[in-house]
């Protein structure tokens, strides 16, 4: 007789997560779930709040009120320094080293020696498809071969999680399917990607969405059951939609979210992460 399959946590957890920064509310009442191995868009307009939470994630950032678990560990855990990669807006990378020379330092502060610090080196440039420029000074390369450098020192500890926080921003849209193409790679070899952006069709690469204006969450589900849920055909009209909804439930007096189908408490380890939830119970 067997018995019961071990219940498999979300990579990320986050429930009733507050973030004030002096007396700005910058994240309110936020609760969603990334499941393990998928990529996960978080969508909003700049200004929304998307930073703040990403940080929170990587637990860089203090919370006010609320719960941030990632990989069964709260967030900042140092058990979780080689498992979390984070990938930030600004370059994390020196411009004047070349790309071996940037990725060999990094190693090296992740406490890499030897064999092992040039198996990682040889891995991450294998993965971002950087071994045409591997001798070549950062400050030489394109905007998409920069970010590549980014991404390939995120991906020096083997993450569990990669966190990327508008990884694509500023590109050209040939070099953005070239990057989306790596994150795809990435997910189906098992890593969970959690990724931000303000580029709406962005979302046709993900395998779930969170949704996200004015700090707080409209929307956690996949792509087909939000544009299923607003009955729009686009993720950026059904976007709007919600935002329409939200905004009118607010002017109604009724502050708190009403989900169509109830938020998982995820504390709890029987959360379902691929639960979808929506803060607006109407239909757009």
């Amino acid at each position: 007789m067997t018995g019961p399959e071990p219940v498999v946590l979300p990579a990320v957890s986050v429930f009733g997560l507050h973030v004030c920064i002096g007396e700005n509310v910058i994240v309110q009442n936020v609760s969603f779930a990334v499941p393990r191995g998928a990529i996960v868009g978080l969508l909003g307009p700049s200004g929304c709040g998307k930073t703040t939470l990403l940080r929170s994630v990587v637990g860089i950032q203090p919370c006010t009120a609320g719960h941030v678990q990632v990989l069964g560990f709260p967030a900042g855990s140092r058990v979780l320094r080689t498992r979390v990669g984070y990938v930030t807006q600004a370059p994390s990378v020196y411009p004047d080293l070349t790309v071996l020379e940037n990725l060999r330092y990094f190693s090296a502060a992740l406490g890499m020696r030897g064999w092992r610090r040039e198996d990682a080196v040889v891995r991450v440039v294998k993965l971002v498809d950087l071994a045409e420029y591997a001798d070549k000074p950062v400050a030489w390369l394109s905007g998409g071969q920069y970010s590549r450098v980014s991404l390939a020192v995120a991906l020096l500890g083997s993450p569990e999680l990669l966190v990327m926080d508008e990884p694509t921003v500023g590109l050209d849209p040939l070099v953005r399917r070239e990057l989306w193409t790596v994150f795809r790679r990435l997910a189906d070899d098992g890593t969970t990607l959690l990724v931000s952006s303000h580029v709406m069709d962005e979302a046709d690469h993900c395998d779930r969405l969170l949704l996200m204006r004015s700090g707080r969450l409209l929307a956690s589900a996949g792509r087909d059951e939000v544009l299923e849920y607003t009955g729009c055909e686009t993720v950026e009209n059904a976007f709007l939609d919600l935002v329409t909804a939200s905004a009118a439930l607010q002017a109604a007096g009724d502050r708190a979210p009403v989900a169509r189908v109830p938020a998982p408490l995820l504390t709890d380890e029987s959360a379902d992460a691929d639960r979808p939830y929506f803060s607006s119970g109407a239909r757009c």
